[in-house]
């Protein structure tokens, strides 16, 4: 259950944390026209700081504008400025922020260009999202019976609540199973990703990863490691992956916001290799944390460190 925080951030002014209501007939819950990012503070050496801010807001917006939903009220950067001030506003040095826009109560019916645009942003305190122990001991996932979302169907590019309904299936599916997370398959069945992560497998020596076009969603995690993995000098190739090539991989792993980099260890019961944390993802993994918790040099400029002697609530 998530923690509550004091304020949520709603339309540009902070409100109670149980006074962020909508109405049962709000159009995004009953066709799911919501977009939203979720966005890591770490607490860092230099104080709190997000991850990838701009990136993330940069998504969300391109995800609304795909949804027609262009004219937020807000700026990119009063968005991301307002990500800042709500982590400020409920003191807290590491969280998960959640921003989302959703079209609002108004029209019933499944045309939606006249109902209302509604902006909140929460954060609360949340730990590893596949469990403590995954980062280093690894995860048991299977393949999935539900296919990703096939090519001109959904924009699997948009991070949009209507695409998470697949995904629930996914996860839900192995779960019952036994399993921590499922892979799904794309329309022409080549790997997809997990139902929240993107998805990376090593052979011989190089690092593999779904393109764009098999229905992933370019995760800001996942261009993150891409650009970890050729700084290390690993080769590294975005191309379709054959389901059976998970079963003979010499390591696999997830990455996400909520995930990081999250270890393999097996694939419908069977053992990547030695079926622990290989020495690839453990040096990547060791170069992104290093970084995300302020340890390593912040190279790349990722981390928005959070000015402590500023306050929203000001």
């Amino acid at each position: 259950m998530i923690k509550p925080t004091a304020k949520i951030w709603y339309n540009g002014t902070f409100i109670d944390w149980d006074e962020a209501k909508v109405h049962v007939l709000t159009h995004a819950l009953h066709y799911g026209t919501s977009v939203f990012e979720g966005i890591r503070c770490y607490d860092t050496e230099n104080g709190p700081a997000l991850f990838r801010l701009e990136e993330h807001v940069r998504r969300m917006f391109d995800s609304a504008k795909i949804y027609r939903m262009e004219d937020l009220g807000f700026s990119r950067e009063e968005f991301a400025q307002a990500c800042k001030d709500v982590t400020q506003v409920n003191g807290l040095s590491s969280c998960y922020i959640r921003p989302v826009v959703f079209r609002g109560f108004g029209d019933v019916g499944v045309r939606s260009l006249n109902n209302p645009i509604e902006c909140y942003i929460a954060c609360w305190e949340w730990g590893r999202y596949l469990g403590a122990e995954a980062l280093e001991e690894g995860v048991d996932v299977c393949v999935s019976s539900w296919t990703r979302i096939a090519p001109n169907t959904l924009p699997a590019i948009a991070k949009v609540a209507a695409n998470y309904m697949n995904s629930q299936l996914i996860l839900m599916e192995a779960n019952q199973h036994g399993y921590t997370e499922g892979i799904a398959l794309d329309a022409a069945g080549y790997v997809s990703e997990g139902s929240g992560e993107n998805i990376f497998l090593i052979r011989d020596g190089v690092i593999y990863t779904p393109p764009l076009g098999t229905s992933v969603l370019p995760g800001i995690t996942r261009d993150s490691i891409i650009q970890i993995a050729l700084d290390l000098n690993y080769p590294l190739r975005e191309q379709a992956i054959p389901r059976e090539w998970l079963y003979i991989a010499d390591e696999l792993f997830f990455t996400g916001t909520a995930a990081e980099v999250t270890p393999i260890r097996s694939v419908d019961r069977i053992k990547v290799a030695e079926g622990r944390r290989g020495p690839v993802t453990e040096h990547i993994q060791s170069e992104f944390l290093g970084i995300t918790s302020g340890a390593k040099e912040d190279r790349y400029g990722w981390l928005s460190i959070l000015d402590a002697r500023s306050s929203a609530a000001a």
